[in-house]
C-alpha cells in the first residue's frame, strides 16, 4: 500500500496559490486516473484505489498547511503505511519556478508543512516530490506563497503538472533511484 499527499491549504480562497501546488498535483493525477477525491475522514480529503494490483490512497489534509503531519500521522496509523511507502507532493521556495526534485529524505527547508511532518513522524527519511515556486525576497514569505503565479509562471508550472501523472506512474511502479534519476533536473 502506498500514501501519495499533497500539500496544500484548505478553503476557496487558497485555490491555485504557490502554497498548493501539492493539491493541484494530486487533483491532476488523480483526473488522469478518473478518480475523484470525495471521501473525508480523520481531517483528510482522500480516494483509495488499486493501481497495478497494489492499493493507493491519495490524501489532501484538511487542516492548514502548517498542520499537515496531524493529519498523515492518523492516516499512517490507521492504514499502517510504512514510512517507506509515502510520497509528499509540496512547494519549494528554494528552487526556480517549475523546476521538480525527487528525494528519498532531507529537512524541511523552513516548509511549515513538512515540519509538521517530520515532528509526526520522528523523521526525516519519508520520499518527497518538491516542485519549486522560487522566491520573492522583496515580500514577506507568507505573502508570497500565499499569493498566486504571475501569467509567465502559470505556463511554467502548468508544464510541469501536465508531467505529474507520468511521474506517480512510474513511482508506483520503478525502484525510486530510476524514478529520481529520469525527473531530476540537472
Amino acid at each position: 500500500m502506498k500514501l501519495i499527499v499533497g500539500l496544500g491549504n484548505i478553503g476557496k480562497e487558497y485555490d491555485e496559490t504557490r502554497h498548493n501546488i501539492g493539491f493541484k498535483a494530486i487533483d491532476t493525477f488523480a483526473k488522469s486516473q478518473n478518480i475523484k477525491i470525495t471521501k473525508k475522514k480523520m481531517n483528510g480529503l482522500y480516494e483509495e484505489f488499486f493501481y497495478h494490483g497494489e492499493k493507493i490512497i491519495l490524501l489532501k489534509p484538511q487542516l492548514y498547511i502548517n498542520l499537515s503531519g496531524q493529519v498523515l500521522y492518523d492516516f499512517v496509523n490507521f492504514y499502517k503505511i510504512n514510512i517507506d511507502d509515502i510520497l509528499i507532493i509540496s512547494d519549494d521556495l528554494d528552487m526556480p519556478v517549475g523546476k521538480i526534485k525527487l528525494k528519498l529524505k532531507g529537512r524541511s527547508g523552513g516548509h511549515n508543512g513538512l515540519k509538521n511532518i517530520e515532528k509526526y513522524l520522528k523523521t526525516i527519511e519519508y520520499k518527497r516530490l518538491k516542485i519549486g515556486i522560487s522566491n520573492n525576497k522583496n515580500m514577506d514569505t507568507k505573502d508570497y506563497v500565499l499569493g498566486k503565479f504571475t501569467k509567465e509562471e502559470k505556463k511554467i508550472i502548468d508544464t510541469i503538472i501536465s508531467q505529474i501523472p507520468s511521474i506517480i506512474e512510474d513511482y508506483l511502479t520503478l525502484d525510486f533511484d530510476t524514478v529520481m534519476n529520469k525527473y531530476n533536473q540537472k
